[in-house]
């Protein structure tokens, strides 16, 4: 390792440290760790130099976790003074590295104003490079350098090489107003001084990158930009006024006036180039899908009376829809679909049909190329196909036959793309009829024979498109023809891809036949019983679909079968499961389907009792004169069963919220799925209490509105459809006051109808794109867990926690973590055998920090009283609030033990008080007050 006498295995032993921090991201090691590198900086070669400046680098958001700053300053720092200028520009770059945790140190500052001096090239490079990064993150260093470097870009001695490096550097002089202003005088005296191309490109996105940081000069860069792309001849220079454009077109659109996106559509319609066209058009393209597209039509619309189609942008968009460019043409239709998706105008019909039009045009087009640029091209279309449908529903019918029509013809790789796209369409709106599954089923047929690389890919896609557009029942044929491909043409992995996609379209007879032949596919134990859980939960969830409405008997009897299916589906979960793939989601879900449908059925064994022992004629005439709405039910049994099943289901829907509080991770339809498995929950509940338990006191209101959300899938818009039913059905008997037999064939038929739905197993079931852990540890912690650690009751604890957020292979892909929220409490496990009377200010521990992870790493600090002695139990749990503020209880939950114990002074005190000795005059004297 590092203390080997050989050169190689030193380099060998500093290169590993990034891959130790990542496995140990704690500052106990990191500390230690940095401090060895900085040894070994201090007392090795440039090469060994080299190799720890890289490492630093590579681990700068561990910098912060340094504890020992100064000393390691002082190791790295002691190599500023040598005599080889390789190794003064090496401990420049380490300093610049640094600079985030070391922005106020003057010696730094002064060693790179002196080293910008240097006759030494390597040395000013490096020196520039740390004044870069201090400049970043030190105001006072950006405002005491920034002469400097303004002299030395303006000064005749300088090399233009130098000063190319140098300009960039202004970038960070936003820390003020001035400070910014002062550069960005600078900025506009270089861009006129030195027209050389280098030097215009240089300074130009460097003005850009200080616009965008101070804000307040953005409209007026953009009108900079305008007018370089306008008037200057060379192309380089327009390409980068057209990317810095669309730099500010992403960070700042409510900063561009009307006129700044109408001189950027003169430059567009004139220009003969292509490639800057596609260019201008792309920032055009970004601007109308913000905010900036309603300010450019709304602007005019108090000067002239003007309709959509005279304007400039309009005629930009029409003239490039059907351009040779497949580019140009697909920015052309996106401006088209923005407009359209974003501008309520009546005039728009014929923008809409414009639209239309150039979105088929680009698909016969690309259809036929599987280049990476078409394929590029198509992605674009397919989404302004999607968002088109979506804001303007009665185009969905001519999409979705141009669609299909083009299906047979394309290339592997735009159909795979195109069945995504008809998928996406179908699960919105129910557009894919049935005439339309005998083109679907030929195709499927010739793409299972065909051999194409490409093969299992479409082989998924078009087995989901045939799902979604028959999510009701799969008739016989399609799944013999689904099957005969599959055995015939495909793998293993693609079979269970179907049939996952079939249990997330509610298909679970194909999808429990495709997870059976499939168990004796796989070579691994957890496997064979994580496909057997799958194969029993398609079954239990085949077992429901034969309900009928007003046959209960053969309802409870479908019920008790789906449940041994559930019970035997559980068991292989949980032998699924392994210490680093735990199934926590599955199996909460699971066993809350379990739950809930033991829940139905109980309810309509109860409603069934209602029926055989009715209560007595005169039972509301009871109800009303003893004050008790009960006696509407008859005898006590019934009145405590339909109680308990209310009180069930709400104690099942607050189940549910638990497991969607701690799915982090889930996408999005996974989580509107346990929402209206917990939506179903407090439905049910509210039917009992409106139509049996408090009829009066019911209101409607709360639950009338939960209709009114955007429906996302088939699933959703069926179990909205049972719910709005239900609820007038409910409504309408509780204003009748009906008799109780009516009352429970509603209860029955509620569930009943509910049940009906096909249950939607999401992706989060089967797969986690998100992944999110944090990692905590607590000091002072004992080095053995179930070990106490000793603490005085005079004294506080001061417990420190330290946590590290821990991302998968895509960090924050539908949330983000904004803060951390820990909370600690302290339970008294036993108490000490003396009994006697101590003042008790507070009992128990309760406290709550908020704290924003830096760096994924967070810290903080509580201070905990244990006044009564024994054994208390500390209880740290964390839980997370992401960027809407919604809290997520992510976890984990860490325990530690400590012993109060009797201090020696008062134990002394209380021994002399039994033995009946008052304590000496010395002893009472010691006080906190007495020291001082």
């Amino acid at each position: 390792g590092l203390r080997s006498g050989k050169l190689g295995e030193q380099c060998e032993a500093v290169v590993r440290f990034p891959r130790l921090f990542q496995k140990y991201p704690f500052p106990i090691l990191i500390n230690s760790a940095f401090l060895k590198l900085a040894d070994v900086f201090r007392v090795g070669n440039n090469f060994l130099r080299l190799c720890v400046l890289k490492v630093t680098q590579q681990s700068e958001k561990h910098l912060e976790k340094i504890l020992n700053v100064d000393e390691f300053v002082k190791r790295v720092f002691s190599v500023i003074h040598s005599n080889d200028p390789v190794a003064r520009a090496i401990t420049l770059r380490m300093l610049g590295s640094m600079a985030s945790i070391i922005p106020e140190r003057k010696n730094a500052h002064h060693s790179i104003r002196q080293s910008l001096d240097s006759h030494d090239n390597v040395e000013v490079e490096a020196a520039i490079f740390a004044a870069a990064n201090f400049s970043a993150q030190s105001k006072d260093f950006a405002a005491g350098i920034c002469n400097k470097i303004s002299e030395m870009i303006q000064g005749l001695a300088t090399p233009v090489d130098l000063k190319l490096k140098l300009i960039p550097i202004l970038q960070h002089m936003h820390h003020d107003a001035s400070l910014a202003s002062s550069s960005r005088q600078l900025l506009q005296q270089l861009v006129t001084s030195y027209p050389s191309t280098k030097m215009v490109i240089v300074t130009l996105h460097t003005f850009t990158l200080l616009a965008a940081s101070s804000l307040v000069d953005i409209p007026k860069q953009i009108q900079l930009l305008l007018q370089y792309l306008k008037n200057d001849p060379r192309k380089a220079v327009k390409r980068l006024a057209i990317q810095d454009l669309k730099l500010l077109a992403n960070k700042t659109p409510h900063t561009w006036s009307r006129e700044n996106i109408q001189a950027l559509c003169e430059s567009a319609l004139h220009t003969p180039y292509d490639s800057l066209k596609l260019g201008m058009l792309s920032v055009l393209s970004t601007l109308s899908g913000t905010i900036a597209i309603k300010q450019y039509f709304s602007s005019a619309a108090g000067t002239t009376a003007t309709t959509a189609r005279s304007f400039d942008l309009v005629k930009l968009a029409q003239e490039c829809c059907y351009h040779n460019n497949p580019g140009i043409a697909a920015h052309g239709v996106r401006i088209l679909t923005n407009i359209s998706a974003s501008c309520q105008e009546k005039d728009l019909l014929p923008l809409e049909q414009d639209a239309v039009f150039g979105l088929e045009a680009l698909l016969v087009l690309c259809s036929q190329d599987d280049s990476p640029g078409a394929q590029a091209t198509l992605k674009i279309t397919f989404t302004c196909m999607v968002k088109l449908v979506k804001c303007r529903p009665h185009l969905s019918q001519s999409v979705v036959e141009s669609l299909l029509t083009q299906l047979h013809s394309a290339q592997d790789a735009a159909r795979i793309l195109m069945c995504h796209c008809l998928a996406a369409i179908a699960m919105q709106l129910p557009v894919l009829a049935d005439g339309m599954l005998g083109d679907l089923i030929d195709l499927y047929k010739l793409i299972g024979q065909s051999a194409t690389d490409k093969k299992q890919e479409l082989l998924v896609s078009l087995a989901t498109v045939i799902f979604v557009s028959s999510q009701k029942a799969l008739s016989s044929e399609i799944k013999t023809v689904i099957k005969q491909q599959l055995e015939n043409a495909s793998n293993g992995w693609t079979a269970y891809r179907i049939a996952r996609q079939a249990s997330r379209m509610g298909n679970h007879d194909m999808a429990r036949e495709l997870y059976q032949s499939l168990l004796t596919e796989v070579a691994s134990e957890h496997f064979y019983f994580w496909l057997n859980s799958l194969k029993e939960f398609s079954h239990a969830e085949q077992c429901l679909t034969g309900l009928q409405e007003d046959n209960y008997s053969s309802a409870l009897s479908c019920i008790a079968e789906a449940l041994k299916s559930y019970h035997r589906g559980i068991a292989s979960l949980t032998a699924a499961s392994t210490p680093l793939n735990p199934l926590s989601f599955q199996c909460g879900f699971v066993k809350l389907r379990i739950d809930l449908l033991q829940a139905f059925s109980q309810l309509i064994c109860t409603c069934n009792s209602l029926k055989t022992s009715p209560p007595p004629a005169i039972a509301t005439t009871i109800a009303m004169t003893s004050g008790n709405d009960l006696q509407r039910c008859g005898r006590i049994s019934n009145q405590a069963c339909m109680k308990h099943s209310m009180e069930e289901f709400r104690s099942l829907a607050a189940r549910y919220g638990d497991l969607y509080q701690s799915s982090f991770d889930a996408d999005s339809a996974t989580l509107r799925n346990v929402e209206l498995q917990q939506q179903s929950c407090l439905l049910i509940s509210h039917a009992v209490e409106a139509l049996i338990l408090d009829p009066e006191s019911a209101s409607f209101q709360e639950y009338s509105l939960n209709g009114t959300a955007q429906v996302e899938s088939e699933y959703e818009r069926r179990m909205m459809s049972v719910f709005n039913h239900v609820l007038e059905e409910v409504e309408s008997l509780n204003r009748k006051y009906a008799p109780v037999s009516y009352l429970a064939t509603c209860l029955c038929n509620a569930v009943i109808a509910l049940l009906k739905v096909p249950l939607s197993f999401q992706r989060y079931f089967f797969q986690k794109l998100q992944s999110t852990s944090i990692k905590l540890a607590l000091s002072p912690s004992p080095r053995n867990p179930a070990e106490p650690i000793a603490v005085q009751n005079n004294q506080q604890l001061a417990l420190k926690v330290e946590g590290v957020v821990q991302h998968g292979s895509k960090p924050g892909l539908f949330r983000k973590i904004q803060s951390v929220c820990l909370n600690v409490s302290s339970v008294l496990q036993s108490k000490s055998g003396q009994d006697y009377k101590i003042p008790i200010d507070n009992m128990t521990n309760e406290m709550e920090q908020r704290v924003e992870p830096h760096n994924d790493y967070f810290s903080t600090q509580f201070l905990l009283n244990f006044v009564i002695l024994g054994t208390h139990n500390i209880t740290v749990e964390s839980s997370v609030i992401d960027s809407n503020g919604i809290v997520w209880k992510t976890g984990p939950k860490t325990t530690i033990f400590v012993k109060s114990l009797e201090d020696p002074y008062s134990q002394q005190v209380r021994l002399q008080q039994q033995q009946g000795q008052p304590p000496s005059q010395q002893q009472q004297q010691r006080t906190a007050y007495s020291r001082f």
